[in-house]
C-alpha cells in the first residue's frame, strides 16, 4: 500500500501536494493511448507532457512511411481514428498522411480523450515508500502508485564516433531540424539508407542543396508497401497485419507481441531485423533521382576544414561538404531519461540500455513501467512505431487495473 502522508523525517515541502493511482510521463501517441486505457479501467491517471513534442520537432513536409491504418492511435478501439478526425475535422490530406496532417490528428485524439494532460515537465522521479515521487518543474510533487515512462525517442539519437570530433555546426543529427530549407545552397552530405536520412535528402534537394547521400548497406532497400498487398488483394490479412511493421509473414508475428516475447531470443533479434532494418518508402525513388547515392560504403573519418568538412570514406575517396547530417536512427538507453533517479535506474534490469520487462511492460521496479521503442528489446519491433500504441496500452490496463495499488490521502 502506497500511503501520501510523509514520515515524521520529512518536511511538508517534501510530501506531495496531491496523489494518483498512476503518473504518465510523456503525451506522445503511447502515452495518451495508456491514459486512455488506464481511466476506462478506473484508474485516477495524470499525464505529464507536452503533447507530441518529439513529432513538432521533425523536419516539415515530411511523410509518415507507415499506412493509413497503422497511424491510428490505439486503432483497436475503433473510435478516434484518421478517419473519424477527417469526418470532425473536415481536414483532407491523402496517403501516405503528411507529418503536419498526423501531429493534427494527435492533437485532435489528445483534446478529445485527454483534455487535462498537465504539460508541465517532470524533472525527478524517486521512490516513495511504496510508491513514486515525482518533482515537476515549478518544484510541485506528485505522489503515484505507478509510474509509466511514454517519454519516447528525442533523447536517443545516435552519433557515430566517426563524427565525434565534429561540432554541431558542421554536423547534426537528423531529428535536429525542424526545416530542412535551411541549407538551401550548401553542400550536404547525409549519412545513412534508411527512411530518415533517404527523406531529408530529399527535402534538401528540393529545397535547393546539393546533396550526396552515403549508406554502409549494399543496396538501398526501397519498401513497395500497398503495391504488393493490392496484387495479394484478399489474402493480404494472411500475411500482413494492420500494424504494418515487417515483411509479408513477419508482419503477422510482430503484431502479436505476446507471441512474438514467447520466441527463442535468437529467433527475436532475427525477425526484429527483418522487420524494421534500414529501408526506405518506394515513393521516395523519382524524389531521389537526381541525387548520388553511394552504397557499401563507410565513413572512417571526419575532421573540420575550417568552415567545411573533410570526410573520408573506407575506399580511400574524400569529399569535403558544407555540412554533414547523420539519419543514423536511434539507440536506447534509458540512462538518457534524466528524470530518473540513479537509485531508481539503478534498480532495472537492462540489456544493452533497454528495461527488461514482464507483464504489464512493468520493470524489475514494482510499479515502474516502460512503453514505447524502450519495449521493443521484451515485446518486439512493433513497440517502435504508433501502431503498437494498441497492445501496450491494453496490455497494461489489464495487468495494472486487475492489481492496481491502493492510495491513502
Amino acid at each position: 500500500m502506497f500511503s501520501a502522508r510523509g514520515d515524521g523525517g520529512k518536511s511538508s515541502s517534501d510530501l506531495p501536494s496531491s496523489t494518483c493511482d498512476v503518473a504518465i510521463v510523456g503525451a506522445g501517441p503511447y502515452g495518451l493511448a495508456a491514459a486512455v486505457h488506464l481511466r476506462a479501467a478506473g484508474l485516477d491517471t495524470r499525464v505529464f507532457g507536452e503533447p507530441m513534442s518529439f513529432w513538432e520537432g521533425m523536419p516539415k513536409g515530411m511523410l509518415l512511411r507507415s499506412a493509413w491504418d497503422a497511424c491510428n492511435i490505439c486503432f483497436s478501439s475503433g473510435e478516434l481514428t484518421l478517419d473519424r478526425y477527417q469526418a470532425a475535422s473536415g481536414a483532407r490530406f491523402g496517403r501516405p498522411v503528411p507529418l503536419e496532417a498526423f501531429v493534427s490528428y494527435a492533437r485532435w485524439f489528445q483534446r478529445s480523450a485527454v483534455p487535462d494532460v498537465d504539460q508541465r515537465r517532470v524533472m525527478s522521479i524517486t521512490q516513495n515508500g511504496g510508491g513514486y515521487r515525482l518533482v515537476l518543474e515549478d518544484a510541485e510533487t506528485i505522489g503515484a502508485a505507478r509510474v509509466v515512462v511514454a517519454a519516447g525517442i528525442g533523447c536517443f539519437p545516435w552519433r557515430p564516433r566517426e563524427f565525434e570530433d565534429l561540432p554541431q555546426k558542421l554536423a547534426t543529427h537528423s531529428s535536429e531540424h525542424r526545416d530542412l530549407s535551411r541549407f538551401a545552397g550548401s553542400n550536404v552530405l547525409v549519412v545513412g539508407g534508411g527512411q530518415s536520412a533517404l527523406e531529408s535528402a530529399a527535402l534538401m534537394h528540393e529545397s535547393g542543396a546539393e546533396v550526396a547521400v552515403i549508406a554502409r548497406a549494399p543496396r538501398i532497400i526501397w519498401l513497395h508497401g500497398g503495391a504488393v498487398q493490392r496484387k495479394l488483394g484478399k489474402a493480404t490479412p494472411l500475411l500482413y497485419a494492420q500494424t504494418d511493421v515487417g515483411p509479408a509473414g513477419i508482419s503477422r508475428l510482430v503484431a502479436n507481441p505476446g507471441l512474438f516475447c514467447r520466441l527463442p531470443r535468437s529467433t527475436q533479434s532475427r525477425l526484429a531485423h527483418r522487420a524494421i532494418r534500414p529501408a526506405g518508402a518506394m515513393w521516395l525513388v523519382p524524389r531521389l533521382a537526381d541525387v548520388p547515392i553511394s552504397t557499401g560504403r563507410r565513413v572512417i573519418r571526419a575532421v573540420p576544414a575550417g568552415e567545411m568538412v573533410d570526410v573520408l570514406l573506407d575506399d580511400g575517396s574524400a569529399r569535403r561538404v558544407d555540412h554533414v547530417v547523420l539519419g543514423t536512427g536511434y539507440r536506447v538507453d534509458i540512462a538518457r531519461y534524466d528524470f530518473l533517479s540513479p537509485e531508481l535506474l539503478g534498480g532495472v534490469r537492462r540489456v544493452d540500455g533497454y528495461p527488461l520487462l514482464g507483464r504489464g511492460f512493468e520493470s524489475s521496479m514494482a510499479g515502474l513501467h516502460f512503453l514505447g521503442a524502450p519495449a521493443a528489446w521484451s515485446f518486439g519491433p512493433i513497440m517502435r512505431f504508433v501502431s503498437g500504441s494498441w497492445f501496450a496500452a491494453q496490455a497494461l490496463a489489464e495487468a495494472v487495473g486487475k492489481s492496481p495499488a491502493s492510495l491513502q490521502s
